[in-house]
């Protein structure tokens, strides 16, 4: 029997590839189509490759035609929360623009099927925690409301025209493949476990907290960090999940445990036995205290929940990074 195959837009990027990789292993077609501005040549593994942007229809039109995908994924959007305060042109130029193009493209081809990569910033500040999907959506961001546009576009695009979708709002995406073949790889990085490793490491001067006196456990904020392979198995269901018929919905990923940066930095100094200097300072604009899910739906709704825990996801991201150092 032939295998099914997926259009995974954003699929030379972090959870893209790490999603094209258990596709594969499902006996799913992986075809990644990036512009490579934050994806790697190198991520591309499992399924053929098409360089394009989201925003070039005609590009999408001929690798939709070429490759007739029973399913598409959406993951080819800028993500950085700081640099969308400082360039929202840029922001709702790929994320929503492109986004709409990119669902233009799949309507004109009559694709079904088409899962979401969005976020909890959707939510904005937490009025309770852990959060579930009937949380209001306040974003306080224009990373988070860009994400939440799309999201409204596809309920409609649900009513009116028909196609279904899955919106995954993921939490804090950690972790690498197990095997070391992908993983986490930003220029410039962000994300705190990869710099804490990466000052583990002694790659830079220390790590930075933003703010110690929040009203938690330890006085710094808590985040919910979900393996990046436990998302990529979450997608896959997905597509299952929605090319067996299944109607729109819109789910949390997260573990549902929350863990405070002092908590993280302690794993990640037991891991790498390697403690490193740290500096603690002003809080962020925008910084919510708690951000944990609620993820019963995922599990109703998929079957899914995570398998793995904060240390294995350190450990995964502490095998990626100390055998590679990307600028």
């Amino acid at each position: 029997m032939q295998s099914k195959t997926v259009l995974v837009v954003g699929g030379a990027g972090y959870i893209g590839s790490h999603t094209c990789l258990t596709l594969a292993e499902r006996g799913y077609t992986p075809v990644v189509f990036d512009n490579l501005s934050n994806g790697h040549a190198e991520f591309v593994r499992w399924g053929p490759f098409e360089q394009g942007d989201i925003r070039d229809r005609k590009r999408l039109d001929e690798v939709i035609a070429t490759h007739r995908p029973d399913a598409v994924l959406h993951f080819a959007a800028m993500i950085e929360v700081g640099e969308s305060v400082k360039d929202p042109v840029a922001f709702y130029d790929n994320n929503v623009i492109g986004a709409l193009t990119l669902l233009s493209a799949v309507l004109a081809a009559g694709i079904e099927a088409f899962v979401f990569s969005s976020t909890c910033a959707t939510y904005g500040l937490p009025k309770q925690v852990p959060m579930d999907e009937t949380h209001e959506q306040q974003p306080i961001n224009p990373y988070g409301r860009t994400k939440w546009i799309v999201e409204q576009a596809l309920q409609d695009y649900d009513t009116y025209k028909g196609l279904r979708s899955v919106i995954l709002r993921y939490f804090n995406a950690a972790g690498a493949d197990l095997e070391g073949r992908i993983g986490e790889w930003h220029s410039p990085e962000t994300h705190a476990i990869p710099l804490a490793i990466d000052a583990a490491l002694g790659r830079r001067d220390g790590f930075k907290v933003f703010g110690n006196d929040y009203d938690t456990r330890d006085g710094t904020c808590v985040r919910d960090y979900i393996h990046v392979l436990d998302l990529a198995d979450a997608h896959v269901r997905a597509v299952d999940y929605l090319l067996s018929g299944g109607e729109s919905v819109k789910l949390n990923l997260g573990t549902g445990t929350g863990t405070t940066v002092k908590e993280l930095m302690s794993v990640i100094s037991d891991v790498s036995g390697k403690p490193f200097p740290v500096a603690y300072t002003e809080r962020r604009d925008g910084d919510s205290t708690s951000l944990v899910a609620n993820n019963d739906k995922a599990l109703s709704v998929l079957g899914w929940k995570p398998k793995h825990d904060l240390h294995s996801i350190i450990r995964s991201a502490w095998q990626w990074h100390s055998r590679h150092n990307h600028p």
